[in-house]
């Protein structure tokens, strides 16, 4: 097997960049021509505004929901007319929109001058609009559930969550389009903030307090790596914008450098570039071992985890290693490490994921599992595989939390799977129940699902690639856990028996107003019972808006396989959008890295990157497939009703009970280790938190008793004096007499004292 810091020798990266790209002013024609563009960020914070004024004039209808999805569909349309039109803007090739001048300094002397300029404008290439058309898009069905979802809590609360929803929009369209990393920077900083708005919007809740905070904090760490990134940037190559950086001198000779293995023509500086880049994608797309904040965050409502783990903030990483992938290419160590993080997070979320029982945090661990997928297919250079699957997984995704967001807001709260059985059986739910299975399918990579050819883009280029084919047996494991514990959430809750027990969290308790009764009217509306009165709990089906959101997002995860067969040559629709932009990388046939320069050793180590003797990308249909299929039985077995028309399956006959329980303990305390999530929080708490609290505690100490202990005593001192020379002035004419005749005695003494020395 290759060394890791030998593989991307391997690469003939002089070609990676596309003439479009390099050749790209710094305000193309695009630029003059299609100012109209500006409106697609800007038409979110429209909705920001119209929703601070509904808030404003008390606003109690779902207006404000109305107003988000008309101004995010709008956007979404733009987007769209932007790519049905893309080769009549600049001919074709990246161009650049100017809105308006933003930062634009100079310094230095006439001989050398400098200059820094991060104008408001944006980087209009074919990645940013295949990255723009699905956060829009699925923006704007989410918006639509959560007009629903959200209901209970009309009025202030209502508008407060789509005024955060709105902006967290606004500021992923800025780290996506913006044409400078400055621009970059803001939108990360603005979905990082709207993240901890969105996450904590339930802020009498302490949970959900301490998960916004805890998300917040832990993307601080990465958010320094990048940070410090940008700085070098700027330090190396003298520029932050995209058009000028990726046609600069410097990094088309660091690439030529690279792909020739001279890797000490490449300065440590800019080599440090991408590493500082790769934590803050590691921060911000929730890689180990900085994912933690992630399953946490479903303590926001349910719109806010979709649009979190589905479209928005946890593409941000991906994205930035993509837009940047020049310079990740001109590093020694980043894409081994990238590939080998990824695919070790992907391994470590599948396996929590399995001994979970919150259906949403299973999700969650699944979303933590295929971001690892798509950066270690970054890492071993099939940026088109990464970004299909973060495109499919974006449809699959949100599909499948919205359904158990339909589930937790029909049954009052309830998530646990032990407590949820046959729901897809029960009147009004087989839109949920048919979406849930369209779902789970494509995040199983059942085959032909659209789940199933993005998947598998990655595990063949793993063994395309030498020195990853270890890397490709883990993923391929991991891909039957994840098909295990994704049909082990839809047979424990959808099919058995009917039987479910309501949960006991109701989202107008944690409102910020007083509940009138209009309020409440408005919640037992959404819940389908009153949380106040007595009797037997009935089960709220979802209402049209959930039913079409739903409806609608398997309609575009069944079609999102379609795309892996539009343009073949180009690696699929996706392949065709990577190309033209700084993502491509210049590969052979299959997405293999082009060797053909790199020696006839590097072609003789290529030919045996077989599989079984086949082509990974022929041979890895079956093996993949056959692997999530033996996934879905295992799951079928261990947690399935009793049987189905005879055919025999898991033996289920009650919610809480499975074969599984009995299987579990064969794995002694493995499996209770797997729930307590490895124990990973408890040893940060261990090794970071609780050492910080104490050195916190000590300095307080340190701070009160000794600096304030030294101003407080000169301060006293003062008072010191005055006090003791208090007496001396009370004012009585006898005490005054006595001190007189008392200094008269004093000076007597010294003066007999004085001249007897003298004789």
């Amino acid at each position: 097997m290759t060394s890791l810091i030998d593989i991307p020798s391997l690469l003939s990266v002089a070609s990676a960049i596309p003439a479009s790209v390099a050749e790209t002013a710094p305000a193309g024609a695009g630029g003059v021509a299609a100012p109209w563009i500006g409106l697609i960020p800007t038409l979110p914070i429209l909705g920001v505004l119209l929703c601070a004024l509904c808030a404003i004039f008390d606003i109690r209808t779902k207006l404000p929901a109305f107003l988000s999805v008309a101004c995010l569909g709008v956007s979404f349309l733009l987007t769209l007319v932007v790519f049905l039109n893309y080769d009549s803007f600049n001919n074709g090739g990246a161009f650049v929109v100017h809105l308006f001048d933003w930062i634009n300094l100079s310094w230095g002397s006439a001989e050398h001058p400098v200059s820094f300029a991060a104008n408001f404008s944006f980087y209009i290439d074919r990645l940013t609009i295949l990255w723009m058309l699905f956060v829009t898009g699925l923006a704007t069905l989410i918006a639509l559930y959560a007009s629903e979802y959200m209901s209970g809590d009309v009025g202030r609360p209502y508008c407060r969550f789509f005024v955060g929803f709105n902006l967290f929009v606004f500021s992923m369209a800025c780290l996506v389009m913006g044409d400078n990393l400055v621009l970059l920077y803001l939108g990360w900083e603005g979905v990082g903030l709207c993240s901890y708005l969105l996450i904590g919007y339930f802020f009498k809740k302490p949970e959900a307090v301490a998960a916004a905070k805890k998300a917040f904090i832990v993307n601080r760490i990465g958010d320094l790596g990048l940070a410090l990134g940008i700085y070098l940037t700027f330090v190396h190559f003298g520029t932050l914008e995209y058009a000028q950086l990726f046609a600069s001198d410097k990094l088309q000779g660091y690439l030529a450098a690279a792909s020739e293995h001279r890797w000490s023509d490449i300065p440590m500086t800019v080599q440090g570039i991408a590493l500082l880049f790769m934590v803050g994608a590691f921060g911000k797309s929730a890689q180990f071992p900085l994912y933690v904040w992630l399953p946490d965050a479903m303590e926001g409502p349910t719109p806010v985890s979709a649009l979190i783990h589905a479209a928005t903030m946890v593409t941000a990483g991906v994205f930035l290693i993509a837009r940047t992938y020049p310079l990740f290419l001109s590093s020694e160590y980043a894409l081994p490490i990238v590939a080998w993080v990824g695919t070790i997070t992907a391994l470590l979320g599948a396996t929590i994921g399995m001994a979970q029982f919150d259906i949403k945090r299973i999700m969650a661990y699944s979303t933590v599992s295929q971001l690892g997928y798509m950066f270690a297919g970054l890492g071993m250079l099939t940026t088109t595989g990464a970004a299909f699957h973060v495109l499919t997984h974006a449809f699959f995704k949100a599909l499948l939390f919205l359904c158990c967001g339909a589930v937790m807001h029909g049954f009052a709260g309830q998530l646990d799977l032990r407590k949820l059985s046959g729901v897809a059986w029960m009147k009004g739910w087989g839109i949920v129940a048919i979406g849930m299975l369209i779902g789970c399918l494509n995040l199983s990579g059942f085959a032909f699902t659209a789940g199933f050819f993005s998947k598998d883009m990655i595990l063949a280029q793993a063994f395309v690639t030498p020195g990853y084919s270890i890397l490709g047996w883990i993923l391929i494991g991991t891909a039957g856990l994840t098909a295990y514990y994704t049909f082990r959430v839809f047979f424990r809750v959808f099919l058995g028996p009917q039987s479910f027990e309501p949960g006991d969290e109701h989202h107008a308790d944690h409102s910020d107003e007083e509940h009138d009764d209009e309020t409440d009217a408005h919640h037992i509306a959404a819940h389908g019972h009153s949380a106040d009165h007595g009797g037997h709990f009935h089960p709220h089906a979802p209402g049209w808006a959930v039913n079409l959101v739903l409806a609608l997002l398997a309609i575009g995860s069944i079609a999102a396989a379609g795309l892996y067969f539009v343009d073949k040559e180009s690696h699929g629709w996706v392949g065709a959008m990577v190309h033209d932009s700084s993502a491509y990388y210049d590969a052979s046939s299959h997405g293999a890295p082009a060797l053909e320069s790199a020696g006839a050793a590097v072609e003789t180590e290529h030919a045996s990157g077989l599989l079984f003797g086949q082509d990974p990308y022929e041979i890895m249909y079956y093996i993949s497939g056959a692997v999530g299929l033996v996934g879905i039985l295992l799951a079928a077995i261990l947690h399935g009703p009793r049987g189905w028309q005879g055919l025999f399956l898991g033996g289920r006959t009650e919610a809480g009970k499975c074969r599984m329980d009995r299987v579990a303990k064969l794995f002694g305390p493995i499996p209770r280790w797997a729930e307590n999530k490895w124990y990973v929080d408890e040893f940060y708490i261990a090794v970071f938190q609780t050492p910080l609290r104490v050195l916190s505690h000590l300095f307080h100490l340190f701070d009160k008793f000794v600096i304030d202990g030294v101003v407080d005593s000169v301060a006293k001192l003062p008072g010191a004096l005055a006090s003791a020379l208090r007496p001396s002035q009370s004012g009585q004419l006898q005490g005054y007499a006595a001190g007189m005749a008392g200094g008269v005695v004093v000076l007597l003494i010294v003066v007999l004292v004085v001249l007897g020395g003298a004789s």
